[in-house]
């Protein structure tokens, strides 16, 4: 991890640590870097959007000040969800995209995310030519004048029109006799998630927490909070609920007797689909650790191959492209469908969810509750920094009582204590065969973290 740049850009509270000047700063580097990458001199074209986070604006107009100061042009998309971002800085042939975003993190919380010019995040090697930029040569910058200076383009309603397209032509059905609700958490998606179920004349979807007021972000709505989306699916008799995180780069989804859908159940289904079409490479899916035991027993049942890297949808895309892959995720509902997407998208994944389910003539429970979950406990412990949660992750004592459980737990479960990539958290997971022993496994691990 560099510096500035963790496992999914650079994050932080703004206005502490996270603000105008290195928002500045960051656009700077990242258009004299791109420029080297460029034939004859030719300005850089960056597209850039943002979530619905009160600094949105603010971390938006330091990175184009930064950005048009450097000589490279801009493409400002407005509001957009992340994945729509990626796809417009292809579909533009632009030389990379700018996501203003934290995901599903509180609104104080923001971020910067760099995708390159066709749609993958920025490689490390180029990361870290930014960051040597921003922390050591901005000053050295040649500031443009005159015609050389950057230049700005509004694109926001062409923009999020030729994504909205590009999603509704990834299905083959027209989603007829389907009546679902949608939670935008009042996020990226309020921009978009309505404009797009509208282009389906028969469907019929119900919006909720689409009016964001830069503070209400992911507030007790989303893809983070779902227990409210899915009594409202229940009470409702709505066939499926779907709910996006702030960014809606992921999806989760409630069927319609209330209960979850997560990522390794989305995984299964639409892995058993394009198995039966004969387009999943390989018949297999590309999960992380934390996907359920579950995940693996229904997958070994039904002739899928699991592999499985280390948190992050990074890793699971790296190896999606090494090995020709085209279907992973995380449980946490990031979903890569790389026929389609170069990253994982929330509204793409609903519209395969509702796909399947409308071509099953099914109930959702049915359909999705084929791969079941084993009993799950996740505690977040929060620590003081990085320092901290290194030496915590290095210590004798941690992996001595992890072995300890796991030893105890056998083959009905399994233990997994990770550090978070962007938060100052150590996570504690543990899966058993029953609640009772996951939640006690859990706690002593906890008491034991937070005693040292």
């Amino acid at each position: 991890m560099g510096k500035l740049f963790g496992t999914d850009g650079i994050r932080g509270v703004v206005n502490q640590g996270l603000d105008a000047t290195l928002a500045y700063r960051v656009g700077l580097a990242t258009a004299v870097v791109l420029a080297k990458e460029k034939a004859g001199g030719a300005k850089p074209r960056i597209a850039i959007g943002k979530d619905t986070r009160i600094s949105g604006d603010l971390l938006k107009g330091a990175l184009i000040a930064g950005l048009c100061t450097a000589g490279a042009d801009v493409l400002d998309l407005g509001t957009l969800p992340t994945p729509g971002v990626a796809w417009v800085t292809v579909d533009m042939g632009a030389d990379a995209g700018i996501v203003i975003s934290a995901s599903h993190n509180p609104f104080e919380h923001n971020g910067i995310k760099i995708f390159n010019g066709k749609g993958f995040k920025l490689s490390d090697e180029l990361e870290e030519q930014i960051e040597q930029v921003v922390l050591s040569g901005w000053e050295s910058v040649p500031c443009r004048v005159g015609a050389e200076l950057g230049k700005v383009s509004y694109l926001a309603p062409k923009a999020s029109e030729d994504y909205i397209d590009h999603l509704a032509s990834t299905v083959s059905t027209q989603l007829e006799g389907l009546r679902i609700l949608v939670d935008c958490a009042n996020g990226a998606a309020s921009a978009t998630a309505a404009r797009l179920f509208d282009r389906f004349e028969h469907l019929q979807a119900d919006v909720i927490n689409a009016d964001p007021d830069g503070v209400n972000i992911n507030a007790n709505c989303g893809s983070t909070h779902t227990d409210a989306l899915a009594a409202m699916v229940k009470a409702g008799g709505y066939d499926m609920g779907i709910a996006f995180d702030g960014d809606a780069d992921r999806c989760l989804a409630v069927d319609e007797c209330g209960n979850l859908i997560d990522g390794d159940q989305i995984m299964a289904a639409c892995g058993m689909d394009l198995k039966e079409k004969g387009l999943l490479h390989g018949n297999t899916v590309v999960a992380t650790v934390m996907s359920n035991i579950g995940l693996h027993a229904f997958a070994k049942e039904h002739g899928l191959n699991l592999e499985c890297t280390n948190v992050g949808d990074r890793n699971v895309l790296e190896r999606m492209q090494e090995k020709g892959y085209v279907l992973g995720g995380e449980q946490s509902g990031h979903m890569i469908f790389l026929e389609h997407s170069t990253t994982g998208d929330g509204e793409l994944t609903a519209l395969q969810l509702l796909d399947l389910l409308c071509r099953s003539k099914g109930k959702a429970s049915e359909l999705f509750g084929a791969c079941l979950r084993y009993p799950q406990v996740l505690i977040n412990i929060p620590v003081d920094g990085n320092a901290e949660k290194e030496r915590i992750m290095g210590a004798d004592w941690l992996a001595a009582a992890v072995k300890e459980q796991e030893q105890l737990l056998g083959d009905s479960g399994r233990v997994l204590v990770r550090a978070s990539g962007t938060e100052a958290l150590i996570r504690v997971m543990v899966e058993a065969k029953d609640d009772h022993t996951a939640q006690e496994t859990a706690q002593k691990l906890v008491n034991l973290i937070r005693a040292n």
